[in-house]
């Protein structure tokens, strides 16, 4: 595996791999690597001829009153765990290679970043396309995967992509869980162990929505109710949003008649979690968005 730092050679060893008709895969992260990015990863090695990541812990994603500096970083078992999997070049730039002086151009969403993470979040997707931008840009991956625990993004990168024309296949894979069910997220590692047992009510109280859309309740209201009493019950996490929403459009309904994300924020005392469920009209999960 060959670790790149430098904004300049990342560009000429994929520029060099392209003319060669290489196809790339690529996986972009924030470090402290769990089975999640792996299980990206191998999805990425099992379709392309190179896989690509990326450990970045974008600071414009970031608000101010947010865990940017706490935010959990582990190099060594990141480097360990990529090579493990397969990966050929790992991208670790600094903050300051990739934005050496200020910004000249901002982007901005016009749809899919006003809802969900993104109401609690000002200006978190702005940082998130911002970097995601330059990144396909140094990369110019023939696809890129992200996992559907952070739907909203999915969505968001799928616009981006879109939108701009990146040549670009976007893949998003289903949420990788724990054995009791918990999301897998970088940020588990901050709950207690009192959180971390009753952060397992989150997907349950989704799981409960589901069923409810499975016995052909129709009706969004009815069912958020039903999973924010659950977590209102069962947790001491104070909920962000609880929400149901066209998906990947995000926008409000009131019938599910379509594919829909069932999707929920809670906040315990140091931690926030994020977690959805992306169902069709009938309630059946759907496991990945192409």
């Amino acid at each position: 595996m060959k670790v790149i730092r430098s904004v300049e050679e990342m560009q000429y060893q994929c520029r060099e791999l392209i003319k060669q008709d290489k196809q790339i895969g690529f996986v972009a992260t924030m470090g402290f690597l769990h089975e999640g990015h792996l299980n990206l990863m191998e999805h990425a090695k099992e379709e392309n001829d190179i896989v690509v990541a990326s450990i970045f812990v974008n600071p414009l994603q970031f608000g101010p009153n947010e865990d940017y500096e706490q935010y959990p970083r582990n190099e060594e078992k990141d480097l360990l765990l990529a090579e493990e999997i397969g990966v050929d070049i790992l991208f670790i730039p600094t903050a300051h290679e990739m934005y050496p002086s200020k910004m000249l151009i901002a982007l901005s969403t016009v749809e899919r970043a006003d809802v969900m993470c993104g109401r609690s979040r000002p200006n978190h997707f702005e940082g998130v396309i911002t970097v995601l931008t330059k990144l396909f840009n140094i990369i110019q991956p023939s696809k890129t995967y992200f996992g559907l625990k952070d739907a909203q993004q999915v969505a968001v990168v799928d616009a981006l992509i879109t939108s701009l024309n990146f040549p670009i296949k976007l893949i998003g894979i289903q949420t990788t869980r724990e054995q009791d069910g918990v999301a897998q997220s970088s940020r588990n590692v901050h709950l207690n162990r009192h959180e971390r047992e009753e952060a397992v009510w989150i997907y349950k109280a989704l799981q409960k929505g589901q069923q409810l859309v499975v016995d052909d309740e129709k009706n969004p209201a009815i069912i958020v109710k039903e999973v924010m009493n659950t977590i209102n019950d069962k947790t001491s996490a104070r909920i962000d949003y609880v929400e149901i929403l066209s998906y990947p459009q995000l926008k409000p309904i009131t019938v599910i008649d379509e594919q829909v994300i069932l999707a929920v924020a809670v906040n315990f005392e140091n931690t926030r979690l994020i977690d959805n469920l992306l169902l069709d009209k009938n309630g059946k999960l759907v496991s990945q968005f192409k």
